[in-house]
């Protein structure tokens, strides 16, 4: 990215909002301390730590079944499947390293199957066994976010990293629609590939290659402004505007700017305007609300419903604002 933008400043929190953000749960309270209140590493850790035990991870872990999967299937068309709930405590921060993770990833490695699919990606019915569920199945916005945990949860997603490489587009991103003719990349499903990509390089996967796909998709974005059309400059969705949690495979321009983030890049003024959105949608209290959520089966709900204040969400701007206003 360019760094020819003057730093921004956007007001800080006031205390208030930071106490608000830590009376809640563990999987939020660890990373307000983390990105928003400078604690030490220490206490960060401390307070990670019972994600596995306590409140929202804890209660979502209690859900697996015998049979390793949540709600049955590998995936499905609601939000209680097990992709579903690996991407859920991806994002709560479940350690990778503690034993209720360890011991909820064994049994989806030994026992969860994706039905009909094959290792070449050739479709067999749905009485086929089928793949491992890190091996992922075909479509690259699924195959996104089950590399996304795998890869956070130190999982071996080799297949799947091979597979999403090959199906990157000209334009930079990526599409599921590309088997069926489609040459222009998805919002959606492009984001998806690019927090697999992260998280595989987070974890210390050392591919020049994926670093390469990922700064080509992340140009994707940024050359579109996040949300706008490249050859008119109009809004491409304005669904992209409103903010959710969780998004799911769903785009919108706040999990735009946080992947952004994540990923370290330095903000330029092609970001300026998605920053400008983000701060208008902060209420008298400083706090953002859940504006939209994806209606679906819900394994357990995060918040206090649409409309009303989201500690996920005010967590999620607020380190967007910071990330900005230190770029320089």
């Amino acid at each position: 990215m360019t760094t020819n933008s003057p730093k921004r400043q956007t007001p800080k929190p006031d205390n208030s909002v930071k106490h608000w953000l830590l009376d809640s749960d563990p999987s939020v309270r660890w990373q307000v301390l983390r990105d928003l209140t400078g604690a030490p590493a220490k206490a960060v850790a401390a307070e990670r730590a019972r994600v596995a035990t306590e409140g929202t991870g804890a209660r979502l872990l209690a859900l697996q079944g015998t049979d390793g999967s949540w709600a049955g299937e590998a995936w499905n068309h609601g939000w209680d499947s097990t992709m579903h709930i690996l991407s859920l405590l991806r994002e709560l921060g479940l350690d990778p390293a503690s034993e209720e993770a360890q011991r909820a990833l064994g049994l989806v490695r030994d026992h969860v199957k994706w039905r009909g699919w094959d290792w070449d990606g050739s479709w067999h019915g749905w009485e086929y066994k089928g793949n491992p569920f890190f091996a992922g199945e075909v479509e690259p916005c699924i195959n996104g976010q089950v590399a996304a945990s795998g890869a956070y949860l130190g999982q071996d997603i080799q297949r799947i990293m091979g597979r999403l490489l090959h199906e990157q587009l000209p334009d930079g991103g990526w599409n599921c629609e590309a088997e069926n003719g489609s040459t222009r990349s998805s919002f959606n499903t492009t984001i998806c590939v690019l927090e697999a990509l992260l998280e595989f390089e987070l974890a210390g996967g050392k591919s020049a290659g994926v670093m390469e796909a990922r700064l080509r998709g992340q140009e994707y974005l940024l050359e579109r402004r996040l949300f706008r059309r490249k050859t008119t400059g109009e809004v491409i969705d304005p669904d992209w505007t409103s903010f959710s949690f969780p998004t799911w495979w769903h785009y919108d321009v706040l999990r735009g700017l946080d992947y952004l983030r994540s990923a370290g890049a330095r903000p330029d003024e092609r970001v300026a305007e998605a920053i400008a959105l983000v701060e208008s949608k902060r209420d008298a209290d400083g706090r953002w609300p859940l504006e939209n959520q994806h209606p679906g089966t819900m394994a357990i709900e995060l918040d206090e419903g649409e409309g009303r204040p989201s500690r996920w969400n005010t967590l999620r701007a607020l380190r967007v604002l910071d990330w900005y206003a230190a770029g320089d």
